[in-house]
């Protein structure tokens, strides 16, 4: 979060894919203020956006951001293709984005202006404030937009998914190796905070999630103030973080002992794992994915239990979440999504609660343009210290 780490060609290219899919809608100027996607167009790296952000995109000449004055020297520092509109606390950013429009509409009759409706960037009285203002103008939902052109990863996305797995690997490696009988929860997750940092990541969009048997099922709530115990499991889930890039991983791992049954669970995980990954390929669909999950899974004789997907795509994020933004783009059943070359995935092969034992395993896999890359590559287990 220091450096803005993409090539000028790079942040072109998206800029210019941007345009393209506003002109196919029809659109004058957007307004983006999803951190992912002021992000992915400018490649500002900060903790200032709990503030309103707001990339301003023409179809012809300069973006302008508008965000608080204070972060101008970070936006100098960082941000060589917009212009820095500030404004003080006294004001406020909606006002200083509908003058700018109301700029633009003098220019223009009937201008077309999308915003990204959907996210916390744009507050509701925001909205209704740019929309009082300009009365003549067609407002377009263009939420969505920027998310889909980030589905699939350029060549430098695709070298910080792997450095970001790195430091997974390097994070649950120290926690795995903190774990035993009285450790306790905070000492567990210091160790991985410490050796993701050391491995060369930045802080992650949430987590690290890890968990004692007894809140297992929480989904996302992390350590506490306990101490773990001989003879229980422990959740782990995860991710490095490079210059906003996630590569999340999550291992179950058991104190002094493991059923039978679960060590037979563990061997169905990665069977089933291992046919998500055949699965992955370009042209394929996403519910093509997620059959080839749930037929090793009723193989297994589990044909009872289903799962929402068997994993999500990953990319940028920011805080709260490493999905990118407020929505999940899973792989469904009912899922049409097109697999495509440089995308990039959470695996999670989760057979928990099936009633024929219990264990889960999840990597970040990347198709590139030689194949499938399981780029996190912590021992999948089972383990048991």
């Amino acid at each position: 979060m220091h450096c803005n780490p993409f090539s000028d060609a790079e942040l072109a290219r998206r800029v210019t894919a941007t345009r393209a899919r506003l002109a196919e809608q029809g659109i004058d100027i957007a307004v983006f203020s999803v951190p992912e996607s002021v992000f992915f167009l400018t490649g500002l790296d900060h903790w200032g956006y709990f503030a309103p952000h707001f990339l301003v995109v023409p179809q012809e000449g300069e973006m302008v951001l508008i965000t608080r004055a204070m972060e101008r020297v970070t936006i100098e520092t960082q941000v060589r293709n917009a212009r820095l509109l500030g404004h003080f606390d006294s004001d406020n950013a909606a006002a200083r984005l509908v003058a700018l429009l109301e700029e633009a509409g003098t220019k223009a009759q009937g201008l077309s202006i999308g915003l990204e409706e959907q996210g916390a960037g744009l507050s509701a009285l925001a909205g209704r404030a740019i929309r009082s203002a300009l009365p003549d103008a067609e407002f377009r939902d263009i939420s969505g937009l920027s998310d889909r052109l980030r589905l699939v990863k350029s060549d430098e996305e695709m070298a910080l998914l792997r450095r970001a797995a790195k430091a997974s690997d390097a994070a649950a490696g120290a926690a795995i190796a903190a774990l035993h009988d009285g450790a306790e929860e905070a000492d567990v997750a210091a160790e991985a905070l410490a050796a993701m940092t050391r491995a060369g990541g930045n802080p992650p969009g949430f987590g690290p999630f890890i968990r004692p048997d007894a809140r297992l099922g929480e989904e996302h709530t992390t350590w506490g103030a306990g101490r773990y115990k001989a003879g229980e499991r422990v959740f782990l889930e995860l991710s490095g973080c490079v210059s906003r890039y996630h590569a999340p991983l999550g291992r179950l791992v058991h104190l002094g002992t493991i059923r039978d049954e679960d060590a037979r669970m563990a061997e169905t995980c990665a069977t089933a794992f291992a046919a998500v990954c055949a699965a992955i390929r370009p042209g394929a669909r996403a519910r093509d994915v997620y059959a080839a999950w749930q037929g090793v899974v009723d193989d297994a004789g589990c044909t009872h239990y289903r799962r929402h997907h068997c994993g999500y795509l990953v990319g940028i994020g920011f805080p709260p979440s490493w999905t990118g933004g407020n929505s999940v783009t899973g792989l469904r059943h009912d899922s049409d999504l097109l697999i495509k070359t440089g995308m990039s995935f959470h695996i999670l092969s989760w057979l928990m609660g099936t009633g024929r034992g219990d264990f889960f395993l999840s990597n970040t896999v990347l198709l590139g343009p030689d194949g499938v890359e399981v780029l996190t590559q912590t021992p999948v287990g089972p383990t048991v210290l």
